[in-house]
């Protein structure tokens, strides 16, 4: 099959390459540059649990200590393997909806010995956590420790891959990459060549927008599981 892939190089290289091993043909399309907001590092002792709604809020953590066995929760799986990666060991993860988070971190309340939690997103969130959070009696320290900006420009070879090897399948993991990818679709004139193509998506809030905007093709899928989805396909 011929697969695009949305995520920045340094996310994907690896899921790129199982999937390049497995007799796939790769298209990059990055659809969002991510960047280090600069924070400061974080001292853990000040606090009862990390929260990250996102894998690149892990990516750009950083710490005053080394403490490792600070609670953190993680939005989902994907979140929960890029923390464990860094040796924190004390995780757990919602299924992948920061409303699904949000509960789980109210319901594990009784667990934690202070009630001061830090929350490290990007420069743009779709939901207020940190104040629904404040609402039940945590308090929040929210840190932006990374920065997103939308790409819709592609170079003469994407398009040329594109053309030559329409795609199948295009994997999105955020609504904001989805909303890139859709303006990059219509501004190149690229949807007569999505006619076969499935688009799957990491939530169903995503794949609700790729629907508004026409999409007929979509599909959830749980990070973790594109390759094995895909085979079954």
């Amino acid at each position: 099959m011929n697969i695009i892939f949305t995520r920045p190089l340094i996310d994907s290289e690896d899921l790129m390459m199982n999937f390049f091993s497995s007799g796939h043909k790769i298209i990059h399309m990055p659809t969002l540059s991510i960047a280090s907001s600069g924070m400061e590092p974080l001292n853990t002792e000040d606090y009862s649990g990390l929260i990250f709604t996102s894998a690149n809020a892990v990516r750009f953590l950083k710490l005053k200590d080394n403490k490792k066995d600070i609670k953190c929760f993680c939005v989902g799986s994907l979140t929960e393997k890029s923390i464990r990666s860094k040796g924190f060991n004390n995780t757990v993860a919602a299924s992948g909806t920061v409303n699904a988070l949000k509960n789980i971190i109210i319901n594990s309340k009784s667990d934690l010995d202070k009630l001061k939690l830090a929350y490290l997103c990007g420069d743009i969130v779709s939901y207020e956590l940190d104040k629904e959070l404040k609402k039940e009696g945590f308090e929040v320290n929210k840190i932006i420790n990374y920065t997103s900006s939308k790409l819709t420009n592609l170079n003469n070879e994407s398009i040329d891959l594109i053309k030559k090897y329409p795609p199948n399948i295009a994997l999105i993991y955020s609504k904001r990459s989805a909303e890139s990818f859709d303006e990059i679709i219509r501004k190149y004139s690229l949807a007569e060549l999505m006619t076969h193509c499935k688009v799957m998506c990491i939530s169903k809030k995503i794949e609700d927008f790729l629907k508004s905007k026409g999409w007929k093709k979509t599909e959830i899928f749980n990070p973790g599981e594109e390759l094995i989805k895909i085979d079954r396909i």
